[in-house]
């Protein structure tokens, strides 16, 4: 399995940016189908975006389309989510997640194999 550590969290008034960074470890990252997950308070863990092994496709939840860009660069084993217009809601743990299949769906916890601890993010209003 590949090894996943976030960073980039933080707190940033509503309206703000962040972007948040996954470095990956121990396998060929570049096998990997890529995504960030969020747990908010009280919340369930929920799939935010995805991207395929080579970076040609991606997914969005409905609520992040327009505000959020899942990229990745597998020559330097880094997944990154740039969070632009963030608002209160979008308060959570973002966790990174790796899976090989590329079949699986891409929005189900279920599908990846390996996650990171997460990166807290914090939005005030």
């Amino acid at each position: 399995q590949v090894q996943l550590v976030e960073s980039g969290g933080g707190l940033v008034q509503a309206g703000g940016s962040l972007r948040l960074s996954c470095a990956a470890s121990g396998r060929t990252f570049s096998v990997y189908h890529m995504a960030w997950f969020r747990q908010g308070p009280g919340t369930e863990r929920e799939f935010v975006a995805a991207i395929d092994w080579i970076g040609g496709r991606t997914y969005y939840v409905d609520s992040v389309k327009d505000r959020f860009t899942i990229s990745r660069n597998n020559a330097g084993n880094m997944l990154y989510l740039r969070m632009n217009s963030l608002r209160p809601e979008d308060t959570a743990i973002y966790y990174c997640a790796a899976k090989r299949s590329g079949v699986s769906p891409y929005d189900k916890r279920g599908s990846y194999d390996s996650w990171g601890l997460g990166t807290q993010v914090t939005v005030s209003s």
